[in-house]
């Protein structure tokens, strides 16, 4: 059982990174409902032309949920800017009680796509911005009666199938959960809890909007299942939870809330949500054993099948052209064109270029039908390569076959 004193955080105060939207302010929200001191450490001053929300307007919100707010322009790369933000939450709340390091950059892309600028910012802001942010809270965390960090980052899992698809973005996001491993260890004499939070499936932003369209909304999660996790973590005596690392739905079931279907999106499709990455509870099907004939086979019908089933409306809504690189058969390349004309599909490559490589075993195939192999999870594990909404879409194609 947890200490009921700290089932509360009225009268905490929370330095909280990229906090001017999605996540971050989700948590500073929930904070504001106990009465919380929150700190919104962001570079948003000015309005973002793609993305809404300012520190300002995101203060107004969580002062209007019941908590204080301590806007502060900061650029976590930047040391003098941090400092400053420090010093000035503990001019006003008299100290730091939390450190949520939430500010993130991401680029899914592999080596050869990956510009140094790119990574550049992914270390600066996902790694570095997490060990100096932590760094120069942590004289004030000593002097609280309940410290946490916590890190909006992965379990560490050094399978290769995380490296593969996007080395750049694991090593910056790992880097943020091997300062949550080092850190836990080398403070737990201070008693100061040190762990990360990730989300089981995709929670959807402003910035995920922008990146993949409101259409992936369908297959998310609101933030609000991140920041009742983050808020039942924060909530517990430090010196007895530290060195964690914490998936958001194991945490709120743990906490009695057994029914997640309000955390969705889309409540009706709360059973086929898409997976966020690093987490091995979503596997790629498997090949197991098979004959180049009974593959021919399978593949015939079900490209048959799909053939049958094109028509100009699923064209227009999909607009995508996949290729299949289909192993242990004869002629493993085949294609399904869903934005030109009224639609194709057959063995070989598209006329123009795919949107959305995958690469499968024919029982994977199969699966893809059955809806048991989803192409949105496999996009993070490297079987699919390429546009993500495209696979997003194709997914939702498959299903509509099924009705």
């Amino acid at each position: 059982m947890f200490n009921a004193c700290y089932r509360t955080l009225a009268g905490r105060t929370l330095f909280i990174t990229g906090a001017t939207r999605g996540i971050g302010k989700a948590i500073g929200l929930r904070a504001a409902k106990d009465g919380a001191n929150v700190v919104i450490a962001a570079k948003s001053a000015k309005p973002h032309p793609k993305l809404p929300g300012t520190i300002y307007t995101a203060a107004e919100e969580i002062e209007a949920a019941g908590g204080k707010c301590l806007p502060c322009v900061v650029d976590v790369r930047e040391e003098q800017q941090v400092q400053d933000a420090v010093n000035a939450a503990v001019k006003q709340f008299g100290g730091i009680d939390i450190v949520v390091n939430n500010a993130s950059a991401i680029s899914l892309t592999d080596t050869l796509a990956t510009d140094m600028k790119r990574y550049d910012l992914m270390q600066s802001i996902n790694a570095r911005g997490t060990f100096l942010v932590s760094k120069l809270c942590l004289p004030h965390l000593k002097k609280s009666p309940n410290p946490h960090i916590l890190n909006l980052s992965p379990p560490l899992n050094m399978s290769k199938h995380w490296f593969r698809p996007h080395v750049a973005y694991t090593i910056a996001k790992y880097g943020m959960s091997m300062c949550a491993l080092g850190m836990a260890e080398e403070f737990a004499p201070d008693g100061i809890a040190v762990n990360t939070l990730w989300p089981k499936t995709v929670i959807f932003t402003a910035a995920i909007e922008m990146l993949t369209g409101s259409e992936s909304a369908r297959f998310a999660r609101k933030p609000d299942i991140v920041s009742d996790a983050a808020y039942f973590i924060l909530t517990k005596p430090s010196r007895s939870c530290t060195g964690n690392f914490f998936v958001d739905e194991e945490v709120v079931k743990a906490e009695g809330i057994k029914d997640l279907t309000h955390y969705a999106c889309d409540p009706s499709n709360a059973h086929g949500l898409m997976p966020d990455p690093f987490l091995d509870e979503f596997p790629v099907a498997d090949s197991g054993s098979q004959t180049v004939e009974e593959g021919n086979a399978a593949i015939n019908k079900v490209f048959t099948a799909i053939q049958n089933n094109i028509s100009p409306a699923y064209v227009q809504n999909v607009q995508s052209v996949y290729l299949f690189k289909i192993k242990g058969v004869e002629d493993g390349l085949w294609y399904l064109d869903l934005k030109n004309g009224n639609g194709s599909c057959g063995k070989g490559k598209p006329e123009g270029k795919a949107d959305c490589t995958i690469s499968m075993d024919y029982k994977s195939l199969l699966d893809l039908v059955s809806g048991k192999w989803k192409p949105s999870a496999a996009f993070m594990t490297g079987k699919v390569a390429g546009d993500l909404q495209a696979a997003m879409k194709l997914e939702k194609f498959v299903e509509s076959l099924k009705n």
